[in-house]
């Protein structure tokens, strides 16, 4: 294997283990706003999920192959793309993403 080889092989290997770093990170803060969401009594305000962070996790769950699983949320939600999502489905749209095994 050549110098090219073995350094093409270890920035691959960094760009996976970034794209698993930030899936990490997404699973975190949704945990914490899914725990946030269910402490909050009537009176209590709800921390807000936003557009970056729903395609960020849809697009981590369709890179790890899952892209039908995400077609099947987006429609489960009465949409064909993120886009057309309603943001106030956003925190179930993401619970939906994240238990996606």
């Amino acid at each position: 294997m050549s110098k090219s080889e073995i350094l093409l092989d270890i920035v691959s290997g960094l760009r996976s283990l970034a794209t698993s770093l930030e899936g990490a990170a997404a699973t975190m803060l949704v945990n914490s706003e899914m725990e946030t969401t269910k402490e909050a009594g009537p009176n209590q305000t709800i921390k807000n999920v936003t557009l970056e962070q729903v395609r960020s996790c849809l697009a981590d769950k369709s890179l790890a192959g899952f892209t039908d699983e995400v077609r099947g949320l987006l429609e489960k939600h009465g949409a064909q793309k993120l886009s057309q999502i309603d943001p106030i489905n956003y925190v179930e749209l993401l619970a939906d993403a994240e238990a996606l095994i």
